[in-house]
Protein backbone atom coordinates (compact mmCIF):
# COMPACT_ATOMS: atom_id res chain seq x y z
CA UNK A 1 0.00 0.00 0.00
CA UNK A 2 1.63 2.82 -1.27
CA UNK A 3 2.33 5.58 1.94
CA UNK A 4 0.41 8.92 2.44
CA UNK A 5 2.56 12.16 2.90
CA UNK A 6 3.14 13.50 6.56
CA UNK A 7 1.30 16.65 5.15
CA UNK A 8 -1.83 15.29 4.46
CA UNK A 9 -2.45 13.49 7.85
CA UNK A 10 -0.30 15.76 9.87
CA UNK A 11 -2.63 18.60 10.81
CA UNK A 12 -5.81 16.06 11.40
CA UNK A 13 -3.13 14.22 13.54
CA UNK A 14 -1.87 17.68 15.52
CA UNK A 15 -5.63 18.56 15.89
CA UNK A 16 -6.66 15.09 17.13
CA UNK A 17 -3.68 15.76 19.87
CA UNK A 18 -5.15 19.12 20.97
CA UNK A 19 -8.78 17.84 21.28
CA UNK A 20 -7.60 14.58 23.29
CA UNK A 21 -4.97 16.27 25.57
CA UNK A 22 -7.78 18.77 26.62
CA UNK A 23 -10.85 15.85 27.18
CA UNK A 24 -8.63 15.19 30.78
CA UNK A 25 -9.69 18.55 31.89
CA UNK A 26 -13.44 18.27 30.97
CA UNK A 27 -13.69 14.77 32.65
CA UNK A 28 -12.15 16.45 35.84
CA UNK A 29 -15.29 18.55 35.48
CA UNK A 30 -17.54 16.18 34.87
CA UNK A 31 -16.74 13.94 37.74
CA UNK A 32 -17.00 16.50 40.05
CA UNK A 33 -21.22 15.89 39.76
CA UNK A 34 -21.46 12.50 37.63
CA UNK A 35 -20.87 9.07 38.44
CA UNK A 36 -17.80 7.64 36.35
CA UNK A 37 -20.54 5.52 34.53
CA UNK A 38 -22.61 8.42 33.27
CA UNK A 39 -19.49 10.46 32.52
CA UNK A 40 -19.09 7.10 29.95
CA UNK A 41 -22.55 6.98 28.68
CA UNK A 42 -23.08 10.56 27.93
CA UNK A 43 -19.86 11.28 26.11
CA UNK A 44 -20.34 8.08 24.46
CA UNK A 45 -23.89 8.94 23.44
CA UNK A 46 -23.34 12.82 22.29
CA UNK A 47 -20.04 11.12 20.69
CA UNK A 48 -22.32 9.00 18.50
CA UNK A 49 -25.24 11.70 17.76
CA UNK A 50 -22.47 14.09 15.95
CA UNK A 51 -21.01 11.29 13.77
CA UNK A 52 -24.12 10.53 13.01
CA UNK A 53 -25.24 14.10 11.90
CA UNK A 54 -21.70 13.80 9.92
CA UNK A 55 -23.58 10.62 8.01
CA UNK A 56 -26.70 12.27 7.47
CA UNK A 57 -24.45 15.59 5.84
CA UNK A 58 -22.03 13.06 4.00
CA UNK A 59 -25.20 11.09 3.19
CA UNK A 60 -23.59 7.91 4.27
CA UNK A 61 -25.05 4.91 5.33
CA UNK A 62 -24.20 2.55 8.33
CA UNK A 63 -22.64 -0.83 7.27
CA UNK A 64 -24.70 -3.76 7.08
CA UNK A 65 -22.02 -6.37 7.37
CA UNK A 66 -23.27 -8.14 10.83
CA UNK A 67 -19.04 -9.85 11.25
CA UNK A 68 -18.51 -6.26 10.68
CA UNK A 69 -20.96 -4.87 13.88
CA UNK A 70 -19.35 -7.72 15.76
CA UNK A 71 -16.00 -6.61 15.63
CA UNK A 72 -17.78 -3.16 16.75
CA UNK A 73 -18.46 -4.64 19.54
CA UNK A 74 -15.20 -6.31 21.15
CA UNK A 75 -13.71 -3.09 19.89
CA UNK A 76 -15.93 -0.91 21.79
CA UNK A 77 -15.48 -2.57 25.06
CA UNK A 78 -11.43 -2.09 25.44
CA UNK A 79 -11.57 1.03 23.16
CA UNK A 80 -14.17 3.14 24.95
CA UNK A 81 -16.31 1.57 27.66
CA UNK A 82 -13.98 0.54 30.52
CA UNK A 83 -11.26 3.01 29.00
CA UNK A 84 -13.45 5.75 29.45
CA UNK A 85 -15.05 4.42 32.66
CA UNK A 86 -11.97 3.83 34.18
CA UNK A 87 -10.26 7.37 33.31
CA UNK A 88 -13.59 9.17 35.05
CA UNK A 89 -12.91 6.57 37.70
CA UNK A 90 -9.19 7.64 38.40
CA UNK A 91 -9.90 11.12 37.84
CA UNK A 92 -11.96 11.18 40.89
CA UNK A 93 -8.49 10.49 42.47
CA UNK A 94 -5.97 12.17 40.58
CA UNK A 95 -5.40 15.12 38.77
CA UNK A 96 -6.48 15.43 34.45
CA UNK A 97 -2.32 16.21 34.06
CA UNK A 98 -1.63 13.07 35.76
CA UNK A 99 -4.53 10.83 33.99
CA UNK A 100 -2.47 12.26 30.70
CA UNK A 101 0.54 11.15 31.98
CA UNK A 102 -0.96 7.65 32.19
CA UNK A 103 -2.36 7.41 28.79
CA UNK A 104 1.07 8.03 27.50
CA UNK A 105 1.84 4.93 28.47
CA UNK A 106 -0.25 3.46 25.67
CA UNK A 107 2.42 2.43 23.24
CA UNK A 108 4.36 0.52 25.77
CA UNK A 109 1.06 -1.19 26.80
CA UNK A 110 0.40 -2.22 22.70
CA UNK A 111 4.40 -3.21 22.49
CA UNK A 112 3.65 -5.12 25.69
CA UNK A 113 0.66 -6.75 24.75
CA UNK A 114 2.51 -7.22 21.35
CA UNK A 115 5.26 -9.46 22.32
CA UNK A 116 3.08 -11.53 24.93
CA UNK A 117 1.11 -12.74 21.74
CA UNK A 118 4.24 -13.51 19.88
CA UNK A 119 3.13 -11.22 17.20
CA UNK A 120 6.21 -9.57 16.54
CA UNK A 121 9.91 -11.12 17.93
CA UNK A 122 11.46 -9.39 20.54
CA UNK A 123 15.27 -7.37 20.37
CA UNK A 124 17.20 -5.95 22.61
CA UNK A 125 15.86 -2.33 22.43
CA UNK A 126 12.33 -3.43 22.79
CA UNK A 127 12.99 -5.21 25.94
CA UNK A 128 15.10 -2.71 27.39
CA UNK A 129 12.74 -0.29 26.61
CA UNK A 130 9.94 -2.24 28.43
CA UNK A 131 11.78 -2.46 31.41
CA UNK A 132 12.91 1.81 31.18
CA UNK A 133 8.81 1.68 30.43
CA UNK A 134 8.45 -0.03 33.93
CA UNK A 135 10.63 1.99 35.76
CA UNK A 136 9.16 5.26 34.73
CA UNK A 137 5.32 4.21 35.99
CA UNK A 138 6.97 3.12 38.96
CA UNK A 139 8.39 6.92 39.06
CA UNK A 140 5.53 8.32 38.11
CA UNK A 141 3.59 6.39 41.24
CA UNK A 142 6.28 7.35 43.39
CA UNK A 143 6.43 3.96 45.00
CA UNK A 144 9.08 5.28 47.75
CA UNK A 145 6.41 7.40 49.41
CA UNK A 146 3.43 6.53 50.83
CA UNK A 147 0.15 7.01 48.83
CA UNK A 148 -3.57 6.96 50.13
CA UNK A 149 -5.82 4.38 48.64
CA UNK A 150 -7.80 6.74 46.55
CA UNK A 151 -4.63 7.86 44.49
CA UNK A 152 -3.34 4.59 43.87
CA UNK A 153 -6.56 3.55 42.91
CA UNK A 154 -7.05 6.17 40.66
CA UNK A 155 -3.68 5.80 38.98
CA UNK A 156 -4.11 2.29 38.99
CA UNK A 157 -7.30 3.18 37.31
CA UNK A 158 -5.98 5.63 34.42
CA UNK A 159 -2.81 2.51 33.89
CA UNK A 160 -5.93 -0.09 33.32
CA UNK A 161 -7.41 2.38 31.06
CA UNK A 162 -3.83 2.52 28.72
CA UNK A 163 -3.98 -1.26 29.03
CA UNK A 164 -7.12 -1.51 27.22
CA UNK A 165 -6.12 0.97 24.14
CA UNK A 166 -2.55 -1.09 24.03
CA UNK A 167 -4.68 -4.46 23.76
CA UNK A 168 -7.47 -2.85 21.21
CA UNK A 169 -5.32 -0.95 19.16
CA UNK A 170 -3.87 -3.85 17.63
CA UNK A 171 -7.47 -5.19 17.09
CA UNK A 172 -8.80 -2.30 15.54
CA UNK A 173 -6.00 -2.32 12.99
CA UNK A 174 -6.65 -5.21 12.10
CA UNK A 175 -10.35 -5.99 11.64
CA UNK A 176 -11.65 -2.64 11.43
CA UNK A 177 -9.49 0.25 9.80
CA UNK A 178 -8.07 -2.00 7.12
CA UNK A 179 -11.07 -1.91 5.67
CA UNK A 180 -10.76 0.38 2.92
CA UNK A 181 -14.30 0.26 1.17
CA UNK A 182 -15.66 1.58 4.71
CA UNK A 183 -15.53 5.35 5.05
CA UNK A 184 -13.77 6.69 8.29
CA UNK A 185 -16.89 8.44 9.57
CA UNK A 186 -19.02 5.22 9.14
CA UNK A 187 -16.21 3.30 10.75
CA UNK A 188 -16.38 5.64 13.61
CA UNK A 189 -19.91 6.11 14.17
CA UNK A 190 -20.24 2.24 14.21
CA UNK A 191 -17.89 1.80 17.17
CA UNK A 192 -19.21 4.90 19.14
CA UNK A 193 -23.20 3.20 18.59
CA UNK A 194 -21.60 -0.18 19.69
CA UNK A 195 -20.05 1.55 22.72
CA UNK A 196 -23.21 3.81 24.24
CA UNK A 197 -25.26 0.33 23.63
CA UNK A 198 -22.92 -1.58 25.54
CA UNK A 199 -23.47 1.79 28.69
CA UNK A 200 -26.91 1.67 28.15
CA UNK A 201 -27.55 -1.87 29.62
CA UNK A 202 -24.03 -1.65 32.14
CA UNK A 203 -25.02 1.66 33.55
CA UNK A 204 -28.75 0.95 34.81
CA UNK A 205 -27.68 -2.58 35.93
CA UNK A 206 -25.24 -1.32 38.21
CA UNK A 207 -28.15 0.88 39.82
CA UNK A 208 -27.00 4.31 37.97
CA UNK A 209 -29.56 6.52 36.37
CA UNK A 210 -28.12 7.40 32.73
CA UNK A 211 -28.71 11.23 32.82
CA UNK A 212 -28.51 13.05 36.45
CA UNK A 213 -30.68 16.16 35.30
CA UNK A 214 -29.53 17.96 38.31
CA UNK A 215 -25.81 18.46 37.37
CA UNK A 216 -24.88 22.34 37.03
CA UNK A 217 -24.45 23.81 33.46
CA UNK A 218 -20.60 23.74 33.86
CA UNK A 219 -20.46 19.87 34.14
CA UNK A 220 -23.10 20.01 30.89
CA UNK A 221 -20.96 22.37 28.50
CA UNK A 222 -17.97 20.16 30.15
CA UNK A 223 -19.97 16.85 28.28
CA UNK A 224 -21.05 18.60 25.25
CA UNK A 225 -17.15 19.15 24.40
CA UNK A 226 -16.10 16.21 25.70
CA UNK A 227 -18.75 14.01 23.95
CA UNK A 228 -19.25 16.33 20.63
CA UNK A 229 -15.40 16.38 20.21
CA UNK A 230 -13.32 14.57 22.63
CA UNK A 231 -15.41 11.88 20.98
CA UNK A 232 -17.45 12.00 17.67
CA UNK A 233 -14.68 14.41 16.39
CA UNK A 234 -11.67 12.93 17.61
CA UNK A 235 -12.54 9.31 17.15
CA UNK A 236 -13.47 10.70 13.16
CA UNK A 237 -10.40 12.09 13.03
CA UNK A 238 -8.45 8.94 14.87
CA UNK A 239 -10.41 6.80 11.84
CA UNK A 240 -9.02 9.27 9.44
CA UNK A 241 -5.69 9.83 10.65
CA UNK A 242 -4.96 5.73 11.20
CA UNK A 243 -6.51 4.98 7.47
CA UNK A 244 -3.66 7.33 5.81
CA UNK A 245 -0.50 7.05 8.55
CA UNK A 246 -1.02 3.50 9.87
CA UNK A 247 -2.21 2.19 13.70
CA UNK A 248 1.45 2.52 15.06
CA UNK A 249 1.90 6.03 13.83
CA UNK A 250 -1.04 6.97 14.90
CA UNK A 251 -0.59 5.53 18.49
CA UNK A 252 2.47 8.06 18.85
CA UNK A 253 -0.22 11.10 19.46
CA UNK A 254 -0.58 9.94 23.26
CA UNK A 255 2.80 11.19 23.59
CA UNK A 256 1.40 15.00 23.24
CA UNK A 257 -1.08 14.69 24.93
CA UNK A 258 0.72 15.65 28.71
CA UNK A 259 1.61 18.78 26.98
CA UNK A 260 -1.49 19.86 26.56
CA UNK A 261 -3.30 18.32 29.41
CA UNK A 262 -0.54 20.76 31.47
CA UNK A 263 -1.75 23.64 29.93
CA UNK A 264 -5.42 23.35 30.81
CA UNK A 265 -4.98 21.62 34.15
CA UNK A 266 -2.40 23.66 35.62
CA UNK A 267 -3.26 26.98 34.32
CA UNK A 268 -7.18 26.59 34.42
CA UNK A 269 -7.77 24.12 37.08
CA UNK A 270 -4.90 25.14 38.78
CA UNK A 271 -3.60 21.27 39.37
CA UNK A 272 -0.04 21.07 41.29
CA UNK A 273 2.39 18.66 39.92
CA UNK A 274 5.64 16.66 41.91
CA UNK A 275 8.26 16.79 40.66
CA UNK A 276 7.85 13.11 39.95
CA UNK A 277 5.57 13.14 37.77
CA UNK A 278 7.22 15.08 34.89
CA UNK A 279 10.05 13.36 35.50
CA UNK A 280 8.60 9.76 34.87
CA UNK A 281 6.59 10.75 31.72
CA UNK A 282 10.06 12.04 30.27
CA UNK A 283 11.70 8.37 31.45
CA UNK A 284 8.03 6.96 30.00
CA UNK A 285 9.01 9.05 26.87
CA UNK A 286 12.65 7.67 26.30
CA UNK A 287 11.09 3.97 26.83
CA UNK A 288 8.76 4.37 23.65
CA UNK A 289 11.73 5.83 21.59
CA UNK A 290 13.86 3.13 22.49
CA UNK A 291 10.98 0.50 21.83
CA UNK A 292 10.43 2.43 18.20
CA UNK A 293 14.21 2.49 17.45
CA UNK A 294 14.44 5.96 17.57
CA UNK A 295 16.96 6.05 20.16
CA UNK A 296 19.64 3.73 19.38
CA UNK A 297 23.42 3.48 21.27
CA UNK A 298 26.08 5.21 18.78
CA UNK A 299 28.47 2.22 18.16
CA UNK A 300 32.11 3.20 17.37
CA UNK A 301 33.98 2.34 14.39
CA UNK A 302 36.58 -0.09 15.24
CA UNK A 303 40.19 0.85 13.92
CA UNK A 304 40.91 -0.41 10.64
CA UNK A 305 44.04 -2.73 11.15
CA UNK A 306 47.41 -1.87 9.64
CA UNK A 307 48.58 -3.02 6.41
CA UNK A 308 51.45 -6.04 6.71
CA UNK A 309 54.75 -4.29 6.95
CA UNK A 310 55.47 -5.80 3.41
CA UNK A 311 52.66 -4.14 1.83
CA UNK A 312 54.25 -0.31 3.05
CA UNK A 313 55.43 2.04 0.68
CA UNK A 314 58.34 3.68 1.82
CA UNK A 315 58.77 7.56 0.94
Amino acid sequence: MKSTPVGRWLPAFLLLALIWGNSFFFIKVAVGALHPLQVSFGRMAIGAATLLVALALSRRALPRDPRLWAHFQVASVVLTTLPFTLFAYGEQYVSSVVAAIWNATTPLCTLAFTLLLRAEKPSASRVAGLGLGFAGVMVVLGVWQPLSGGELGGSLACFGAALCYGLGGSYMGRFITGRRSEAPVVLAAGQLLSGTLQLAVITPLAGVALVDLSAPPAVWWSMLALGGLGTGIAYLLLYWVQVRAGVTTTSTVTYLLPVFAVVSGVAVLGESLAWNQPAGAVVILVAIAMTQGLLRPVRRRAPEPAPPASSRVET
